[in-house]
């Protein structure tokens, strides 16, 4: 069962799952394992990072220099095909036309979604973060517990591979041994970074992310994820060995042809396809499910991209994992005289409660960097060290709720566009031999930091269906109503003071004007990319729109296995915790499937 055209689909399946990244790669994965029949429907083309990544080319050799462009945001080399927060044909709309309010839907419209770009940073949430309201009285609990998704985070840990280690800090879970890959070393910026931020209590830290540093041990690992199951351990076991170490070389956001870096499309679907139980349907764009008299799924609508054709698809169960935000559209574009205000919203509450990561940065140039000898410190393609938010006992002196983990950027690294990375603001401008060893010595001397927050869920913040505009499919789309709350701009505000204290007490200067309220400093809502929210999990249908097994409650064989039923969204990035629940709801899928109940 390989990549397939439409005209070569089953007449049902046993699940369809819309969405072909995190969420619906490891959702996929779990279940061909086990021998369920799936097809994946991806609304974008094909894509084979094996081929087609631009891994050794400079940014000379591409247009433009490799500079971002609107169809490009993250530069020409970036792996996002058919993506970005605008993709033409497929308009989304904002019901404030103030620029606080708007916020911003990024769209990876290729096989593999956003986790071909992702900045693969792994992070476990920690027990405060599945109980926020019972800390605080502020936005919501989850309906589980760290312990209840613990097991699959080690699980997926050692199944995409993610270099790391132990800090035993506070909220910031260890993993058991054997989960995690050694750390690579940290490069001169980011020592720098450690030894000056002690002196302010401010912990540098390795950090996590879903790169091997070291091959996988194949041997050991896929009877641990698949006992019982030797047909899967040896699929894995031979994917595994097909994957080869990072040789520090090439930004991990190209993608990665050697397939060092976690991506769905290099990890989750290579052997998922070589089970022989999944079939993958590429330019499939989901309009709606279909529902039979009894309530219950039937399979889904979908429109062929490259045709334009019509075509019903079925199966025993669905699983939507398109985004959170695409995920959200599909439910209320299936509409009925039985669903008049969407699918599974019995609550009211689909599309409700999206959030994104409170992002806010600064910069600064650091003369103790200055002329160093010449080096290489492209490193692992990413960070190498972080601070994780370390404040919790600060909390009632802050004036805001939450916090923030810190990502340090800088070195030597592939320079980009530009006099020479921002020279011409230090020198004022030179030429010839003085602008050549003006770029030697300043070269790897400036570094950024980047705050990634919580946000608290907010009633001002959600999705509806735009009741005027349609894409090029005739599909109506969403309408997008945000509002960052005083928390996540103080927040803001105060990542800006602790980003200017790091970078003086490195003897550096702050390039660029701090903002003390934050509310300049902001990023808009999902410029981040950290989207979640929209089908939130509970205990109560007429609280949640999931249960904890990402299942809906209105449709018992309907699950939502993408960000969409995260109930908070803590300063972690989400997607291995996407990965850790749809792991776990594709647990509890299996076992009703088995039992007679799906």
């Amino acid at each position: 069962m390989p990549i397939i055209t439409a005209s070569k689909t089953q007449p049902t399946y046993d699940v369809i799952v819309v969405g072909s990244g995190a969420g619906g790669g490891q959702t996929a994965y779990t279940l061909v394992m086990e021998g369920v029949k799936v097809l994946m429907l991806e609304a974008g083309r094909n894509y084979d990072p094996v081929k087609e990544t631009p891994m050794f080319q400079t940014n000379g050799q591409a247009p433009l220099r490799g500079t971002s462009t609107p169809d490009k945001p993250f530069g020409f080399h970036d792996s996002t095909v058919d993506g970005g927060w605008q993709v033409p044909g497929e308009p989304y709309t904002s019901a404030s036309n103030a620029p606080e309010r708007q916020f911003w839907w990024w769209r990876a419209r290729m096989l593999g979604g956003r986790t071909n770009h992702w900045g693969r940073i792994a992070l476990r949430n920690g027990p405060y973060d599945f109980k926020p309201y019972s800390r605080d009285g502020l936005g919501l609990d989850w309906p589980i517990s760290y312990e209840d998704v613990a097991p699959y985070y080690d699980k997926v840990e050692m199944l995409i591979g993610v270099y790391g280690a132990n800090t035993g800090m506070e909220n910031t879970p260890d993993s058991p041994a054997g989960c995690l890959l050694p750390p690579p070393k940290a490069r001169a910026g980011e020592l720098l970074s450690q030894a000056r931020g002690k002196k302010l209590g401010i912990p540098v830290v390795p950090i996590r992310r879903a790169v091997l540093s070291v091959k996988q041990d194949a041997d050991n690992i896929p009877a641990k994820l698949h006992p019982k199951n030797p047909t899967a351990q040896r699929i894995l076991a031979q994917a595994m060995r097909e994957r080869a170490a990072c040789f520090w070389a090439t930004p991990c956001g190209r993608g990665c042809s050697i397939k060092a870096n976690y991506q769905s499309t290099t990890v989750h679907l290579p052997p998922a396809l070589a089970t022989g139980n999944l079939d993958i349907l590429p330019n499939a764009m989901v309009r709606e499910i279909t529902m039979d008299e009894n309530g219950k799924a039937t399979g889904v609508i979908c429109i062929d991209k490259i045709t334009g054709e019509e075509r019903t698809l079925k199966a025993r169960v669905v699983v939507l994992a398109a985004s959170s935000a695409e995920s959200v559209r599909i439910l209320l574009n299936s509409k009925s005289t039985r669903y008049p205000d969407g699918l599974a919203n019995s609550s009211g509450l689909v599309g409700k409660y999206i959030m994104d990561t409170v992002g806010a940065r600064l910069g600064g140039q650091i003369p103790l960097l200055e002329n160093l000898p010449a080096h290489n410190e492209d490193g692992a393609g990413g960070n190498h060290v972080y601070v994780p938010w370390w404040l919790y006992k600060d909390a009632s002196k802050l004036g805001f709720a939450r916090g923030y983990h810190i990502e340090l950027g800088g070195g030597r690294q592939m320079p980009g566009m530009g006099a020479a990375g921002g020279v011409d603001a230090l020198t004022g401008g030179s030429y010839g031999k003085q602008f050549k060893e003006d770029a030697r010595r300043y070269y790897g001397s400036f570094m950024g930091f980047a705050g990634r927050g919580e946000m608290i869920p907010n009633e001002d913040s959600f999705c509806d269906i735009d009741p005027k505009v349609r894409d090029k499919w005739g599909i109506p789309v969403l309408r997008f109503h945000w509002k960052w709350s005083d928390h996540e701009t103080k927040q803001a505000a105060h990542m800006q003071r602790t980003f200017a204290d790091l970078i003086e007490a490195m003897g550096g200067k702050v390039r660029g004007k701090r903002d003390a309220t934050g509310a300049q400093a902001i990023e808009p809502g999902g410029k981040i990319i950290h989207e979640v929210g929209g089908t939130i999990m509970g205990a109560d249908p007429k609280k949640s729109v999931t249960n904890q097994w990402c299942q809906t409650w209105d449709v018992k064989n309907l699950f939502v296995t993408d960000g969409g039923p995260f109930v908070s969204n803590a300063d972690k990035n989400p997607t291995l915790t996407i990965m850790a629940l749809a792991w776990r709801a594709s647990d509890y899928l299996l076992g009703e499937m088995k039992k007679g109940n799906l």
